[in-house]
């Protein structure tokens, strides 16, 4: 019992730290090549960054990005669960801090050779890589840094429809929103109506890189895989993966053809992100266990996903 609480005391810290990696992850890709350009992208963060650009930077996006999603945080707790919220909260506040502060603490030089340099296109494409990918890491963990990716994620629980899909389409709506609002340069300078007209372009494309990531990013990190195990010592073998791993197994009945013996074959299924994990179990227990490895490209059932949109007919 200690073994498992011990486990899962390590899982929560992995899930935080790695939602720390992907706000900072979202945010740097926001600062460094979105922000100094004046470039619209979709989210709440990209409705802050309307508002921030209107106001000449008096409201910088840390605080109109907290404010609204309160509102849709509120909202995800009723219908996500508060394991869902929790975590939630965890990130929307400490993206919030770091728009406000990193846009005092990371370096002209910095921003002047990364993204004035390459244009718009390459500052579009890499801060779509950047955000996309730390949303792919914050809602894989079962988080998300807000705004439309809490949208995504209720429409999720209920339709089979992929995340970035939903997030591209809302998207969409926001980014042609930004030419009924004025915008401003950094110097304080009113961008012309064409420039922000090319500027909505460019956040169309940015919503698409984006949502493409995190569909690419999600897609991958839950596929899974399928070990069958043979070994002499599959009751150790099965135990660990049981009380220490806090993974299912299966134990089915088998016969070595050559030798007629019987034996016991284990079926696992998990993540491909826990494979190493049971690999190592298993050779710290048994060196020469015999395993056959497969990915699975859809599992459905407690702990994998859900069956959803589909009614059963009666």
């Amino acid at each position: 019992m200690a073994q498992k609480r011990s486990f899962n005391i390590l899982t929560v810290m992995k899930e935080y730290s790695l939602i720390t990696v992907g706000c900072m992850m979202y945010v740097v890709g926001w600062l460094i090549f979105l922000v100094p350009c004046n470039l619209i992208g979709g989210g709440v963060t990209g409705m802050s960054s309307i508002i921030q650009y209107a106001t000449k930077g008096a409201i910088p996006m840390g605080y109109s990005y907290f404010v609204i999603n309160v509102f849709l945080l509120i909202l995800s707790m009723l219908v996500l669960g508060k394991g869902f919220g929790f975590k939630t909260i965890y990130a929307i506040i400490l993206s919030s801090v770091m728009l406000n502060v990193g846009q005092g603490l990371i370096p002209e030089s910095i921003i002047e050779s990364l993204a004035y340099e390459n244009g718009h296109l390459i500052c579009v494409i890499m801060g779509g890589i950047m955000s996309g990918i730390g949303v792919g890491i914050s809602m894989d963990q079962g988080g998300s840094t807000g705004g439309t990716d809490i949208i995504a994620l209720i429409i999720n629980k209920y339709r089979n429809m992929p995340p970035g899909k939903v997030i591209l389409m809302l998207d969409v709506v926001i980014v042609s929103s930004s030419l009924l609002f004025p915008s401003y340069t950094p110097s304080g300078e009113l961008v012309p109506l064409m420039t922000k007209i090319t500027n909505v372009m460019y956040g169309m494309v940015l919503t698409f890189v984006l949502g493409n990531v995190v569909d690419l990013y999600i897609s991958g990190s839950r596929q899974s895989t399928q070990v069958f195990i043979i070994s002499r010592k599959y009751e150790e073998i099965a135990d660990c993966i049981v009380n220490v791993l806090d993974r299912g197994v299966t134990a089915l009945d088998g016969q070595g053809w050559y030798t007629k013996a019987d034996s016991k074959i284990l079926l696992v299924i998990v993540r491909r992100s826990d494979l190493k994990m049971i690999l190592r179990a298993v050779k710290s227990i048994d060196p020469d266990a015999f395993l056959s490895v497969s990915s699975a490209s859809a599992v459905y059932g407690l702990g994998f996903d859900t069956i959803k949109g589909i009614k059963a007919r009666k």
